[in-house]
């Protein structure tokens, strides 16, 4: 039977109210990761936020924790070079070196590649990834390549399609066609869709208590 892919309910009071708490707290940063054998130890759930360059990861990382620059976000593609993580409760939240386009040598982003890929198939604490997808754009050739890595290390994601107050009406069902088309071919794809908007506050209380939910 195929999966029918959704979007996410909103969260009950408990749900929302245990998402609150777990960013209402101090998130800081931890540090930046240019190797494996500089991760810190997987002592505690982790969630990780994944994405072509400039699809808004760092910015959703700000809205999720209301610190507005905790994760740097920049209009030159390619600018994360390192696996970033943030500790928030008892959570590792980790933005992770955008894939695809980077203004950067040859050498530098296969180098950023190779790390990223390590890092999904080899991190026992990792609970899930948010794959983020640009509501205008859609699940681009970039994105499958991303899904179909985590397919092969059973690593769970779960799609966040950002920037939807950029589309309105017919033109953000096409987006979202588009998208669940493409997770169809996906079995690590967790089934609810998430749609948001970090500049409008979209989504952001679904994500923190889904975050919340997750151990």
């Amino acid at each position: 039977m195929q999966i029918r892919f959704i979007e996410a309910p909103e969260p009950t009071d408990e749900e929302r109210e245990k998402g609150r708490l777990l960013f209402a707290g101090e998130t800081t940063f931890l540090k930046g990761v240019v190797a494996m054998d500089g991760l810190p130890e997987a002592d505690r759930t982790e969630v990780c936020f994944a994405g072509r360059s400039n699809v808004g990861k760092s910015s959703l990382i700000n809205a999720l924790t209301g610190r507005k620059g905790l994760a740097r976000a920049s209009n030159t593609p390619g600018r994360t070079q390192e696996i970033n993580f943030f500790t928030a409760g008892d959570f590792y939240v980790v933005d992770l070196p955008g894939y695809g386009f980077a203004n950067a040598p040859v050498a530098v982003v296969e180098k950023w590649q190779r790390l990223l890929k390590q890092y999904l198939s080899g991190r026992p604490t990792l609970r899930r990834v948010f794959v983020l997808i640009d509501a205008r754009h859609g699940a681009k050739d970039v994105d499958e390549e991303i899904m179909s890595l985590l397919d092969r290390s059973a690593v769970t994601f779960q799609v966040v399609m950002t920037k939807v107050d950029k589309l309105r009406g017919d033109a953000l069902e096409a987006s979202l066609a588009k998208t669940r088309e493409a997770l169809a071919k996906h079995p690590a794809a967790y089934p609810e869709l998430i749609l948001s908007s970090s500049e409008k506050g979209d989504g952001i209380e679904k994500l923190r208590a889904i975050i919340a939910g997750i151990s």
